[in-house]
């Protein structure tokens, strides 16, 4: 049975979704204004990884991740770089959807964007307003958080402490410093969107707010985000949709811990990350979900070159077992040694850590366990019959691909016809070099020619003969 670290209560609880086999899932998406740093890389794929095994445990997700379009950092960039704010959004948007195909991430179902929602941002800030939650103030309307009663039940955080000095905005038209903008006023050269309170552009926490529940319902089974957004993005969220709505919003709040450098966050502000196009540059998309999947979601990593060639390390080796695999089923061999492995027990130690809280790191040492003894038995026993090796790759396109992502059957499976393709082509080098001896001109002229239909070119010369394949 599945339990889940729930950050609004603080504990662990059974995972029971409001509507089975149906899930609900609200991912907190990137604010468009360049490439994403591989500290956000590994909330996306944690998050990946908890969908995926849903999947795998029988729901049905709908799984629905923001795109903000719209914000001061992107107006900001617009202003750098002297593009339009769509412009910039645009560029940002398509090297997102680049990166995650590159890191193996499952599309979502939608990808709402912030300014394709701004009639249903209207609507609920007038709602808030109606109801006596928010206030306008020329132009600049605000969320009023002492009308919020349960404001800080999701960060732990009391309104003293607040006042004291936490990361709240200062600004001089709020009631209170601990109000946050709904509907912020254009300055001049700003994005804007006519409305009863004159030309203004949404505030980020409103854009999360309406479109999760635009699309997933008012009241949803999980929202997913890192630990940065628990305090305020999401304790904001969680104060208008309630307020909004009169519903409780989310049941189950999941956070991703920080990807670290020397122990100190990455971040942007910081100065202190690496894009995760880069990093993927250097490294395999299997080996950094292989990375992020060795240690506790919830809790920091550290990034370190050593880790990741470590990592790295880790998925050559299912890899090599890919390649094995399917050399071995394309050879279909029916006779032969049959060894026996308990898949099943192997299974139920995969679902049991994946169960505990998403415990990745246990369940992919689930995986490497399952890969030693089978490379043990393949070791053992000669003449290995492809139902031994359908069946291993039975249990690992439903984990070690199917949840986690740390292995590509389909890459083997090009490396295998590649190999294939060149034994080929080699055998057919040989006839023609035997025909040649033979002084049968004709067919080593019919293979060479053949072959150059085929695109494949032979070059002779008085050390043998190479080959080139035209693409």
């Amino acid at each position: 049975m599945l339990k889940i670290y729930n950050t609004l209560t603080k504990r662990k609880e059974t995972f029971e979704p409001l509507n089975p086999p149906e899930v609900r899932m609200y991912m907190c998406g990137p604010t468009v204004y360049d490439y994403f740093h591989i500290g956000n890389a590994r909330s996306f794929v944690m998050a990946d990884i908890v969908r995926r095994y849903l999947e795998y445990s029988g729901y049905k997700v709908k799984f629905v991740m923001n795109l903000t379009d719209v914000d001061d950092k992107i107006i900001k960039k617009s202003n750098e770089e002297k593009l339009k704010f769509e412009e910039v959004s645009k560029k940002y948007i398509t090297a997102f959807f680049e990166d995650i195909e590159k890191l193996k991430i499952k599309k979502a179902d939608i990808y709402p964007k912030a300014t394709e929602h701004i009639e249903d941002i209207i609507a609920m800030i007038e709602k808030l307003e109606e109801k006596g939650f928010a206030y306008n103030v020329d132009g600049n309307v605000f969320y009023d958080v002492r009308k919020f009663n349960q404001y800080g039940k999701l960060s732990g955080k009391n309104i003293e402490e607040l006042e004291s000095g936490a990361r709240v905005d200062v600004d001089e038209d709020k009631k209170d410093p601990l109000d946050f903008a709904l509907w912020k006023k254009a300055k001049e050269g700003e994005p804007y969107w006519e409305s009863k309170w004159g030309k203004c552009r949404p505030g980020w926490h409103i854009e999360c707010s309406v479109m999760s529940c635009k699309h997933l319902g008012e009241y949803f089974d999980i929202h997913a985000g890192g630990n940065d957004l628990i305090f305020p993005h999401h304790e904001n969220e969680i104060a208008q949709s309630v307020a909004a709505t009169d519903k409780p919003f989310v049941k189950y709040w999941l956070h991703f811990g920080f990807l670290n450098i020397d122990n100190e966050k990455m971040s942007k502000s910081l100065g202190n990350f690496f894009t995760a196009r880069e990093v993927l540059k250097k490294y395999s998309a299997e080996a950094i979900r292989l990375f992020f999947s060795q240690a506790y979601y919830r809790g920091p990593l550290n990034f370190s070159d050593e880790l990741l060639e470590g990592a790295e390390r880790g998925a050559a080796k299912l890899k090599n077992l890919a390649e094995k695999i399917i050399r071995e089923i394309e050879l279909n061999r029916t006779e032969g040694e049959m060894p026996s492995i308990d898949i099943k027990a192997y299974e139920e130690k995969f679902k049991a850590a994946m169960d505990d809280d998403f415990n990745t790191s246990q369940a992919a040492a689930v995986i490497f366990d399952f890969v030693k003894e089978v490379n043990r038995l393949i070791a053992e026993n000669e003449n290995i019959k492809a139902e031994f090796y359908k069946n291993v790759k039975e249990f690992l396109d439903k984990t070690a691909v199917g949840v986690l992502g740390i292995m590509d059957f389909e890459s083997a499976k090009t490396v295998a016809d590649e190999s294939l393709t060149g034994d080929l082509i080699n055998l057919l080098i040989d006839i023609r070099l035997k025909a040649k001896k033979d002084k049968n001109y004709a067919l080593a002229d019919e293979i060479r020619d053949k072959l150059k239909e085929l695109g494949i070119l032979l070059q002779d010369s008085k050390d043998g003969t190479t080959y080139k394949i035209e693409k």
